[in-house]
């Protein structure tokens, strides 16, 4: 009589267990898909702020070696050449502005130092402006030398060469 009552019992079972464990299942595949989904898109959002940034420190890494060539007691003359140009216009518009402009050989300097990590050298040119005549004077040595002012533009590529980081200062001396 005993395995009459057991048969009948199992054959009494619909298959609950099996329906319950399936979903439990499915909630789990799908929350380890998402998982991995925002791993994945978390680790690109770094790769590509350590990119930004390796750009930004390497423009900022130029645009002072632009300075430091500026802060010597004799500065080369500003002829085209070498990242040393001469405002072009007078809405201040130069030519090294487009893309490919900056890969020109004559029309930059490259920064001396290169980080392992970056694409290229970053790229600067410095610009010379208009001299302003310095306010004032003295009587005993009569007016003062006109002030040079300088804009240095810096251009960068961080780990890819998307990551473009374009920085610009005015130097005065």
């Amino acid at each position: 009589m005993t395995s009459t009552t057991t048969l009948k019992r199992v054959t009494n079972e619909r298959g609950a267990a099996l329906i319950v464990a399936l979903v439990m299942l499915l909630v789990m595949t799908v929350l380890g898909i998402s998982a991995a989904r925002n791993t994945n898109l978390q680790e690109r959002m770094a790769g590509n702020l350590r990119d930004n940034n390796l750009a930004f420190q390497s423009a900022e890494r130029a645009l002072r070696e632009g300075e430091t060539l500026l802060r010597a007691a004799t500065i080369p003359p500003f002829t085209g050449a070498n990242g040393l140009l001469t405002m072009q216009d007078d809405a201040g518009q130069a030519w090294f502005w487009s893309d490919d402009a900056w890969w020109v050989a004559n029309g930059r300097a490259a920064a001396t130092v290169l980080d392992d990590d970056v694409v290229r050298a970053p790229l600067y040119v410095i610009e010379e402006l208009p001299a302003v005549p310095e306010a004032g004077g003295s009587v005993s040595f009569g007016p003062l030398p006109d002030v040079g002012f300088y804009r240095i533009t810096a251009q960068a590529q961080g780990g890819t060469a998307e990551a473009v980081t374009i920085l610009q200062t005015h130097y005065r001396r």
